[in-house]
């Protein structure tokens, strides 16, 4: 058993120990950018603007209760509305307040180390390939064009238990990574519980907005890092992927 004792003193609060740490924040060092850059010359796409009518089940109380980690999907296509919408659920800006944007998911001090990444293989009017969320301007920008996109997927997922390649079948695989140093910067050495409880409250909205719309969503925690880092450009210390998510329209 004392092999597990390192790991569960991460699960633990840490409170006291952040008590004693001086941050980078407290040091004066200028906080890092909460939104990542790009070129100013990146194909850009708009999305549609979010609104309820877009939903087929408007009770939570249904949603929580029907919602199930889904792994087979219809070859029905998912509108870019429906993407957006599910953008919005999980990264969605709502307002900014004191310097902070406010999101549609709980954040540790607003720090947001998150960024979405989308793996698009059937969505209506958006050609496959691999995608950047906006969220400060509730748009997607193309990184590029993939080809043999199902191929590169079930690399990216392994053998997953249950259902094999059950991902590549999906209608979008959302990719969430993280740069650690924004919570870093705030939290020191206790973000890091911080960021993985932060991305749990992310994939759960992706799975209740899925729901809400006809849509399934099925968590994925095992895939290969380096592969799914390199397809993403990520250097793997400072930006890499924490967590994936595949949907679709449900069978």
């Amino acid at each position: 058993m004392n092999r597990y004792a390192e790991n569960r003193r991460f699960l633990k609060s840490n409170f006291s120990e952040f008590a004693t740490l001086k941050t980078d924040k407290m040091k004066g060092t200028p906080k890092p950018p909460e939104f990542k850059p790009y070129e100013p010359d990146s194909q850009i796409i708009d999305l549609p603007a979010v609104t309820e009518n877009i939903l087929t089940t408007q009770n939570i109380y249904t949603c929580i209760k029907e919602r199930r980690s889904t792994r087979f999907y219809s070859s029905e296509h998912l509108s870019l509305a429906e993407l957006s919408y599910l953008l919005w659920a999980t990264q969605g800006v709502t307002g900014v307040k004191g310097g902070l944007t406010l999101r549609t998911v709980p954040c540790s001090g607003a720090t947001h180390s998150f960024e979405t990444y989308l793996l698009i293989r059937n969505i209506e009017t958006i050609a496959q390939g691999l995608y950047r969320y906006l969220p400060q301007e509730h748009k997607l920008l193309l990184i590029s064009k993939l080809e043999e996109i199902e191929h590169k997927i079930n690399q990216i997922t392994l053998d997953q238990p249950f259902v094999p390649r059950f991902a590549s079948k999906a209608a979008v695989l959302f990719i969430w990574s993280t740069t650690p140093y924004r919570s870093e910067w705030k939290y020191d050495l206790t973000a890091h519980k911080k960021i993985l409880i932060d991305v749990g409250h992310v994939c759960q909205n992706l799975y209740l907005a899925s729901e809400s719309i006809g849509a399934g969503t099925c968590a994925i925690g095992i895939y290969d890092q380096a592969l799914i880092d390199q397809i993403l450009g990520l250097d793997g210390e400072e930006e890499f992927v924490l967590y994936l998510a595949a949907v679709g329209k449900k069978q």
